[in-house]
């Protein structure tokens, strides 16, 4: 029996409404058919590539040398003053203003003061895999979700492997997510310390601070990729083992485990 023939037993459908719900079972179909060749072709493929990125020397030659970039911030020179040409007031508002206030920043003599150009191309690298990740995995979620059957009594083996392969799923969809917010945070958090290189240039701990900021991003987008490649392998590992179960749980078969 067809989706809108099952459906007609329960409701009155005139021909508008059968049209509609066709539709939305050819798209039902399509969808699940573009999942199982995800699974089968994709998948593999995806893994293949990512290791092949990661051997690159982008990834795998690359130290924390390679990603220094210099700040286009230069130190300004000190300022004399003969405090002994000022008179007791004019002393006391000068020490002020320098202790309390810092350098005020009217406009950086050298330009502006560009993002790290070596981890803006492994950004661009990561960017579109991280996408990708969280795309098949809408994708793989909803086909899981069209396989689980209706409630009813007994028998649910089948349906705890679908709803447990679920939540991997939709694990690896949030922290695909995440790794977006990672990526923003750190453009955030060093346009802070580059701030601070500005008003107070004369110190060096925060250009140092600049600088293990950059190197701690590359190791983190390093590790991004690492992930992508290993959640690709884990859902695909999941999936297959499981296979049968997912597309039909209702056996008479309650002795088979997840794994």
């Amino acid at each position: 029996m067809s989706f809108t023939q099952n459906i007609s037993r329960y409701f009155r459908l005139d021909s508008v409404d059968r049209i509609k719900y066709d539709k939305v079972q050819d798209y039902k179909d399509s969808l699940k058919t573009k999942a199982e060749n995800l699974i089968l072709k994709g998948f593999p493929e995806t893994i293949v590539n990512l290791n092949d990125i990661l051997e690159t020397p982008a990834f795998k030659n690359r130290n924390f040398r390679d990603v220094f970039y210099e700040l286009n911030i230069p130190v300004p020179d000190p300022i004399v003053v003969n405090h002994d040409d000022l008179p007791p007031a004019k002393k006391t508002k000068y020490d002020n203003s320098i202790s309390q206030d810092g350098t005020k920043v009217m406009a950086l003599p050298s330009g502006t003061v560009t993002s790290n150009k070596h981890l803006l191309e492994l950004v661009e690298i990561v960017k579109p895999h991280i996408r990708k990740l969280m795309e098949d995995s809408n994708l793989l979620k909803m086909w899981i979700s069209f396989m689980i059957p209706k409630i009813e009594d007994g028998n649910n083996f089948g349906v705890s492997i679908q709803e447990d392969t679920l939540a991997e799923v939709q694990s690896v969809e949030s922290e695909a997510a995440a790794f977006f917010d990672q990526i923003s945070r750190y453009f955030i958090s060093r346009g802070k310390l580059v701030s601070k290189v500005a008003k107070y240039p004369h110190l060096d701990d925060y250009r140092r601070a600049v600088q293990e900021l950059d190197e701690k991003e590359y190791l983190s987008i390093w590790l991004m990729m690492a992930e992508i490649r290993n959640r690709y392998c884990s859902l695909h590992d999941i999936v297959v083992k499981n296979l049968d179960k997912i597309k039909k749980p209702r056996t008479s078969n309650a002795a088979e485990s997840l794994y």
